[in-house]
């Protein structure tokens, strides 16, 4: 590495792009989706550098066995083209590939290394520390988002992926080392973020930055939540507030696309790498960086061990060329009036300060001192964040056909439509394969497809501060938690698991569908000849084999109420 100019990017001359761009006509295409496009723009702007493309066979097991590329460097997560079989098999290396956005925009050519079939199991094992799905959601998105087939090889940009959004803040690495440079700054202090920042934030990481005598440059990562998400736009006028608050020339505000796999320790280290090449000269590590369950409940719900992720990044320093600094909680004393570390807490009158609070009371729609978080950013949060009283949600019931959801929706719709402070839509199964999913059959690939068309459309409601009313089987558990992970995005959700028992539906069976399944005279039938995976955490459960569709209706308006989202 020594002697090279890692901020150069990989997108090439435009004369050469006026090349490849006819060549590109004639070749097979791929469009990443959204993760694999954020790994290509940091492959392409030189924020994965050393990396020239996407690694092949050797770089991933040397990644895997020990955290370094075959010729030393360090790295620590491995940085693939996933495909499908189909796509797997028109490929062999040496080939030429276009890698074109999901508009159909020419961005890179990659040249082709390898194609092989990885051991994702044993993938999982080695970068998460597990390979249960529901252990882990990186173990979860590795095993059930991705492809089979890995393709690796270099590639040449014609371009970086556009963007429309903050972009005066989308600063490729040979842009933030000139204005380093320009700042005359030579320490600077990386503060990797996803979180609200407030006022005992700002206290935290000036108190680190002037330690070492450094500048601070605040990069939150452009997660996969966005675009479309309300939530990304607030944090980042809330970032732009934050680094009004500081003195001048002392912190720069850039964003970075970064698809997060919740690695822990393995990706603290990545995220130190890649602000190294952003020329930081210091990296502000969490002792639960990167942890699945960060902010969730306290250290005693860490997948990793509290501290792994700092200890792995210092150990590294040397090599790495970028130093860890520990990111300290802060609290407030109400006497003095000041801030400090939270290991030196004392009194009853030091108060932890946490980002997971300041949203929580913003949507309970208490009161904030000024000591809490700075009136102006209140103001964007409270826009972002309503009472959930005025949010919109979903009410997701999954269970048995026969089991009741149907006739309990029904109940829920004349009730909600009765109380006139929301529109209500009702998505039954019935209604939506019908109208929205008429073309699909009853395989586990359609049935996925069939819920994750109902959740699309109740996040839309939920986004537009409307009640969506959902009452499919949704026999699987993989599609339900995608549901769960967009809709919750946007506003409520609250899954009822209408338990009846089988033969309660069977006794039932008002469509006959049990009865013809038993005869064998149809398939695809869910509790006869298909599987139903129970819901693992519902808010709710509910069995209609010991109460009426009114009183089941009643319990989920109690709860509501009792969560705030109906008074």
């Amino acid at each position: 590495m020594k002697g090279e100019d890692y901020s150069e990017s990989l997108v090439v001359h435009f004369r050469r792009a006026e090349e490849l761009r006819r060549q590109a006509l004639d070749l097979t295409a791929i469009n990443p989706n959204e993760r694999q496009l954020f790994d290509l723009e940091l492959l392409l702007n030189r924020g994965f550098y050393p990396l020239t493309g996407f690694m092949d066979r050797a770089a991933y097991e040397s990644v895997l066995d020990g955290l370094t590329l075959p010729d030393g460097t360090v790295w620590p997560l491995p940085v693939c083209l996933d495909v499908d079989e189909r796509t797997a098999a028109q490929l062999s290396p040496g080939q030429k590939v276009a890698l074109n956005d999901q508009e159909g925009f020419l961005l890179a050519i990659l040249t082709v290394s390898d194609v092989w079939r990885p051991d994702r199991q044993a993938e999982a094992e080695q970068v998460f520390g597990s390979s249960e799905p529901a252990a882990h959601p990186g173990v979860r998105q590795l095993l059930e988002g991705s492809k089979p087939f890995y393709v690796g090889g270099t590639v040449e940009g014609i371009s970086l992926p556009i963007h429309y959004d903050f972009l005066q803040l989308r600063l490729t690495p040979s842009e933030t080392v000139r204005r380093f440079t320009m700042n005359g700054w030579r320490r600077v202090l990386g503060f990797h973020t996803e979180q609200y920042l407030h006022c005992a934030h700002r206290e935290m990481v000036l108190d680190a930055a002037r330690q070492i005598g450094a500048a601070i440059f605040l990069q939150p990562v452009v997660g996969l939540d966005h675009p479309g998400d309300v939530d990304f736009f607030t944090h980042i006028r809330c970032y732009q507030v934050f680094t009004s608050k500081f003195p001048p020339n002392m912190i720069m505000l850039g964003l970075s696309p970064f698809a997060s796999r919740r690695a822990g320790p393995r990706e603290a280290l990545q995220q130190a790498i890649m602000r190294r090449n952003f020329g930081c000269t210091h990296f502000m590590v969490a002792d639960d960086h990167a942890d699945p369950f960060a902010n969730q409940n306290g250290s005693a719900m860490l997948f990793y061990e509290k501290g792994a992720a700092q200890e792995l990044v210092a150990r590294y320093a040397t090599k790495t060329g970028i130093e860890m600094v520990p990111q300290l909680e802060y609290c407030y004393d109400e006497e003095s009036g000041t801030y400090s570390p939270l290991s030196a807490q004392e009194t009853d009158s030091k108060r932890a300060v946490t980002s997971t609070e300041l949203q929580s009371r913003i949507v309970r729609g208490d009161e904030l001192p000024d000591w809490f978080v700075w009136q102006d950013m209140l103001d964007e949060l409270q826009l972002a964040f309503p009472p959930k009283s005025r949010q919109g949600f979903t009410i997701f019931m999954t269970g048995l056909s026969g089991s009741g959801k149907s006739t309990i929706a029904k109940v829920l719709l004349v009730k909600f439509m009765e109380l006139r402070e929301r529109p209500v839509t009702l998505l039954d199964g019935d209604i939506v394969r019908k109208n929205l999913s008429s073309e699909l059959n009853f395989s586990r690939e359609h049935r996925d497809l069939n819920v994750t068309r109902i959740g699309y459309v109740a996040s839309e409601i939920t986004k537009n501060g409307g009640i969506a009313i959902c009452a499919p089987i949704a026999p699987y558990e993989e599609s339900r938690q995608a549901n769960r992970a967009l809709i919750s995005r946007y506003g409520g959700y609250i899954e009822v698991h209408v338990s009846t028992p089988l033969e309660i539906c069977e006794q039932r069976d008002r469509k006959g569908l049990y009865a013809k399944a038993r005869s064998g005279r149809i398939k695809g039938v869910t509790g006869i000849t298909d599987p139903y995976h129970p819901p693992v955490n519902p808010e709710l459960r509910i069995d209609t084999s010991t109460m009426t569709p009114l009183e089941a209706a009643q319990e989920i308006m109690l709860y509501l109420q009792q969560q705030g989202y109906v008074s």
